[in-house]
Formats: structure tokens, sequence, C-alpha cells
């Protein structure tokens, strides 16, 4: 095989990943309306790429104000639990490994998109310029629209935040999912508290690393003391500027949080810079998943290099449902149709074919 390496077993925290391709999250935005709850085509989908090493799913908001996106699923009701049972569930049939990635929006959001139309939420009150989200637009048809002014949190909220996480993590063990990731990446909650460009507060989340990075590291916590740091994983995007992030210290906020995580013991790191793994050797132990833009042969380059021990891929899951197939043929891959990623149904999701099925097809 062309790409051995990547294509090879590997133990990530509680699981045995049967190769080292991971199916990066992706936000897809089909839940079930109303209640935002997961599909039964999303089962669907997360099944035909059961192939993956690992899977992990679209970012599911742990509150309503959590929310980033129209038709963007939860998981903090009863009926998003069962649908994310539903999705776990059919990804296990298929002999797959699932880990539910859990997302607070922040101030990528729109009032649209919140309760009773109140502000998003953020550290501080600065709003993401230029950042378009996928909502309703004025004459209630779906569609990207700039990000709204958020209010910022108080102090006395934010353990409701951690609460948060906790009763969500709790959800995704009983739906069954194999680990939880949580997001501090891409502009988003976690991450607008890491970046001094979005944090100005003066209380005990802001002004130094150590307290910018505190509400991470506290959610991290409590989520392990639910269901085992062997269990737990969380995206960074240390080199990341888009979201209207801007940081001064990106990475020294990333290594002294990589250096807290450490200590908690968690069971990898997803970095979505190609080349950031090389720098967290050194601070911390546990596994490196890279996520950027590699091709096979570059992603099976960087394992045996030593930067990372998986690699994530993104949009190439989503018109091959059969990645790892096609990577082990070392066969041509589909593009995905950009028109279809985000919202409808099952077209551009589920109906991508897999190498089987498109030459069966080219033969009729």
């Amino acid at each position: 095989m062309p790409y051995d390496t990547l294509l090879s077993a590997f133990a990530l925290g509680n699981i045995e990943m049967p190769n080292r391709v991971v199916m990066a999250s992706l936000a897809r935005n089909r839940a079930s309306q109303p209640g935002d709850v997961p599909a039964e085509i999303s089962a669907h989908y997360y099944a035909q790429r059961a192939g993956a090493g690992l899977i992990v799913t679209e970012p599911a908001h742990v509150s309503p104000e959590g929310q980033g996106g129209l038709a963007a699923p939860g998981i903090y009701s009863d009926a998003q639990e069962a649908g994310w049972k539903n999705v776990a569930g059919a990804v296990h049939a298929r002999h797959g490994r699932i880990a539910l990635q859990l997302s607070h929006a922040g101030r990528v959001s729109h009032r649209r998109l919140q309760e009773n139309g109140a502000p998003p939420v953020a550290p501080s009150a600065i709003r993401a310029r230029g950042v378009q989200v996928y909502a309703p637009a004025d004459d209630g048809t779906p569609g990207f629209v700039d990000a709204d002014d958020p209010r910022p949190l108080e102090t006395a909220e934010i353990a409701g935040i951690v609460l948060q996480y906790v009763d969500a993590a709790h959800r995704a063990n009983r739906a069954g999912f194999d680990m939880i990731e949580i997001d501090a990446s891409n502009g988003y909650l976690l991450h607008q508290f890491m970046a001094t460009g979005t944090n100005r507060r003066t209380d005990d989340y802001g002004g130094s690393v150590e307290n910018r990075v505190r509400l991470v590291v506290e959610i991290v916590e409590a989520v392990a003391g639910v269901i085992g740091a062997n269990r737990v994983g969380v995206r960074l995007s240390p080199g990341f500027t888009g979201a209207d992030i801007e940081d001064a210290e990106a990475q020294a906020s990333s290594r002294h949080l990589a250096g807290e995580l450490a200590r908690i013991g968690i069971a990898y790191l997803q970095l979505a810079e190609a080349h950031a793994g090389v720098t967290f050797r050194d601070v911390f132990g546990g596994a490196i998943i890279a996520c950027g833009d590699d091709s096979a042969r570059e992603a099976n380059a960087r394992i045996e290099r030593g930067e990372a021990d998986a690699v994530a891929f993104g949009r190439a899951f989503i018109a091959n449902p059969d990645l790892v197939e096609r990577l082990k043929m070392d066969a041509p891959l589909s593009e995905p149709d950009a028109a279809t990623i985000h919202g409808g149904g099952e077209t551009g999701y589920t109906d991508y074919p897999t190498l089987d099925e498109a030459r069966r097809d080219a033969g009729n």
C-alpha cells in the first residue's frame, strides 16, 4: 500500500484505531427542526464513513446560546441525546469509532439563532467583524448573515458554562460515544477566551495566559471527571486568524494549555495547522492529530517524521464516504459540491457514491 503508515493501526486513549485516518469535525447544518435534533439521515451519513480510524462529529452546541448556525445539532435536550444515540449506534453497527465534539459558538452567532432574540455571548463585547454565520435572512430564508454584536459574560455566569459541558458529557456518554472532543479552536467561545484580541476581561478569566486558558482547563477537567481523561481530546488552532481572531500570544497560550492538558492526562490534541504538532511534543505526551490540507502522501510522511500520530481529513470525507478504502487502492478522490455543504437534505450529504458504486454506475 502506498500509505502504509497512515493506514496502520494505532491505540488512542481507550480505543483501537484500525488506521490513522481521522474524520475531522464538519458543520453540515442538517439537524431536524424544531429542536436541533440529529436527524435519521445523519446516522446514515456517519455510518457511511465508519471506515475512518475515528470519526469526530460536527460541532454539537452545549446550550441554546451556544448555537452558531441554523440547523446545527445540539446536545442539551433529551431529543438531541436520543438522536445522537442513533448516530453512535449506526457507526458502531459498522464497527466504527466516534467522538462527539462539544462546542459553543460564542460571538460567532446571531440573535436570530438565540432564544428570544438575545445577543450572543462572548468574553468581551467585541463583534466578529467580517464574519458570517448561517442563519435566517431578513425574509426568513436560510443564508449567511453578518455575526451580531455580543454581550460579555458576567463572571458569575461562567460556572454555568462549565456545567453546560458537564451535562453534555453525561448525555454523550449515555448516547454511547467512544470519546468526546472539546472544541477550543477556530474562533469559537473557548478560543475567544484564549485570544488577546477577543478577551479584554479583568477578572480571573482575562489578562494573563493562565487566566485566558482557565475556562478551557476547567471544562476539560470537568468533562474528564465524567467520562475519564483517556476518552477526551481537545482541538486547538494556534495559527488560526479567521473569524476575526487576533492573538498576540497564540503560541504561548496554546503551549501553556497543552501542558495543563498533559497534567490532566487527556488522550489527544487535534491541531488545526498542518505543522503545529512539532511544537507541542515537548509539552504534551498524548497523541497529536494534525488537521490541515494534507494529501494522503503528505499525511503519511508527517506521521513517519513523528510530527503527528494521526491525520484528520475534512472535505475529503464529504465526497468520499469510503475514503479509507480509496486510500488503500490509491484511487482518485471525488470533489465535494460547495453549494450543498451547509443545509439541505440527502443531496450532497448521503448521496456521494463509493468507488465501487461509481464504477458500477459507470458500467451501466
